[in-house]
């Protein structure tokens, strides 16, 4: 019998046996959360209403550390640990609109406040220093 013939059995892969048994449930877990981090896992699925479909788009992340140790000169494998993390924020959607698709961004509430009040500064100050400039030159 060979792999194909069982599909209800993980293909191993070729360090596997080498590898202690915390690192490969570590990988096991990983390849599971992986496969399920999608943004219609976190937002939904896409909705359509009037003609417009919308599809949510996401920053997904996730990370996963695990360690197993013995004393020296001790048999055994020790005790070992774990833990993990997931993430996802959202960052803009798809719009699809008589068979036109347009990506728009989601910007983060501050920036409409920032971005013109920065712009007004520069524009104060890039004069003033320019003036301030152009007398130290002249003497």
């Amino acid at each position: 019998m060979t792999t194909s013939d069982t599909p209800n059995e993980p293909v191993p892969t070729a360090d596997t046996a080498a590898a202690p048994v915390p690192v490969t449930r570590l990988e096991r877990l990983a390849g599971k959360l992986g496969s399920r981090a999608s943004a219609t896992a976190v937002y939904g699925e896409p909705v359509t209403s009037g003609g417009v479909t919308v599809i949510p788009v996401a920053e997904i992340s996730y990370g996963f550390a695990g360690g197993a140790g013995r004393e020296a000169g001790a048999a055994g494998t020790g005790e070992g640990g774990g833990g993990g993390g997931f993430s996802a924020r959202p960052r803009g959607f798809i719009e699809i609109k008589d068979g036109t698709t347009t990506y728009k961004s989601l910007r983060a509430p501050w920036v409409d406040v920032v971005v013109p009040l920065a712009a007004l500064l520069a524009g104060a100050a890039v004069p003033r220093l320019v003036r301030r400039l152009a007398a130290r030159r002249s003497r």
